[in-house]
C-alpha cells in the first residue's frame, strides 16, 4: 500500500510565467513583443534602442553559449553593466557581475526576467550591527605597546 500511495501523489512543480506568458513561448517572442511585457522604464530603455556595449554583451553570451556542450554550463562573460537588463535569450549563460571590486558569478535563471544585472551582484558590505569596534568602550583605548 506504501509504494502504491507513492505512485499516486506525484510532487508537481509550479510552472514559471512572467506576467502571464510561459518559459517556452517567452523565449519565442521577438525584442518587440517583450518589450510589451516589462514595466515601464525597461519598455522606455528598450524604445531608445540598444545601445553598442549591451549588443556585445549579449553576442558574447550568444557565442559562449554556442561553445559550450549541451550537458554543462557556457563559459562566464564578465562585464561591468550593471545596468543590463535581463531579457529571456540570457537565460543559462552565466555572467560575472563587476561589483565595484570583484566579478560575482551569477547564473541567469527564468525567475531573474525583467531585473538588472546589479541586482544579483551586492555592492556594498551589509551593516552587522550590535558588534562593538574599535573606540566602542573605554577599555577598547589601552592598546598595549609590546
Amino acid at each position: 500500500m506504501g509504494a502504491e500511495q507513492q505512485t499516486s501523489r506525484k510532487r508537481t512543480f509550479r510552472k514559471f510565467t512572467y506576467r502571464g506568458v510561459d518559459l517556452d513561448q517567452l523565449l519565442d517572442l521577438s525584442s518587440e513583443q517583450f518589450m510589451e511585457l516589462v514595466h515601464a522604464r525597461a519598455r522606455r530603455r528598450f524604445q531608445r534602442g540598444l545601445k553598442r556595449k549591451p549588443m556585445g554583451l549579449i553576442k558574447k553570451l550568444r557565442k559562449a553559449k554556442k561553445e559550450a556542450a549541451s550537458d554543462e554550463k557556457p563559459a562566464t562573460v564578465k562585464t561591468h553593466l550593471r545596468d543590463m537588463i535581463i531579457v529571456p535569450e540570457m537565460i543559462g549563460s552565466v555572467v560575472g557581475v563587476y561589483n565595484g571590486k570583484v566579478f560575482n558569478q551569477v547564473d541567469i535563471r527564468a525567475e531573474m526576467v525583467g531585473h538588472y544585472l546589479g541586482e544579483f551582484s551586492i555592492s556594498y558590505k551589509p551593516v552587522r550591527h550590535g558588534r562593538p569596534g574599535i573606540g566602542a568602550t573605554h577599555s577598547s583605548r589601552f592598546v598595549p605597546l609590546k
